[in-house]
């Protein structure tokens, strides 16, 4: 994947997607958008308020997240476009990524998931969006999907992510955009 950055960004930082050109570049814009709205969702928070779950009976956090979309991001650019075979970034057991650990904050969680994002893009440079991969694992397993497929699954998975990260993070102090 490349790493052209728009040269416009909104108020809050985060990257403008393109309005024009590739389709590639316009598809890598939208993710790196809806990246940088997760991380904004987490911005000025405390391991304790990341922990925090919005309603009941859900557990989800906006720390169990970003492991979770850790995972989305090992599992499909470096497992599934680009064949490698790595076990789950969270260990056997929780290979959502929702499951937390009391001794890991969203600092390492973090970290760990801009790894991931960075290592996926190596993975993928150059990887033509018309190129297979195969889902790997589960009740899909064999499935040919496009480097295309990867793409906008990727962007979806943010998006309705983000969603939830909107509905965490007013129920922790009110904040609502973005």
């Amino acid at each position: 994947m490349t790493t052209d950055t728009p040269t416009h960004h909104l108020p809050d930082g985060r990257p403008i997607p393109h309005f024009t050109g590739d389709e590639r570049r316009m598809l890598e814009s939208w993710l790196d958008f809806h990246r940088a709205t997760l991380e904004l969702k987490c911005a000025g928070l405390d391991d304790a308020q990341v922990r925090l779950a919005a309603a009941e009976p859900s557990e989800l956090t906006l720390l169990g997240l970003v492991q979770h979309l850790a995972e989305c991001e090992r599992n499909w650019f470096q497992r599934m476009a680009g064949g490698l075979e790595l076990p789950p970034v969270y260990g056997e057991g929780n290979e959502s990524g929702y499951g937390l650990d009391a001794g890991r904050g969203i600092g390492e969680a973090l970290s760990v998931w801009r790894r991931e994002i960075a290592r996926g893009r190596e993975v993928c440079a150059g990887r033509a969006l018309e190129s297979v991969g195969r889902i790997a694992d589960g009740p899909m397993a064999g499935v040919e999907v496009s480097f295309r497929w990867v793409l906008i699954h990727m962007i979806e998975e943010y998006a309705r992510h983000n969603g939830h990260a909107d509905i965490l993070r007013e129920h922790i102090d009110g904040l609502t955009g973005a």
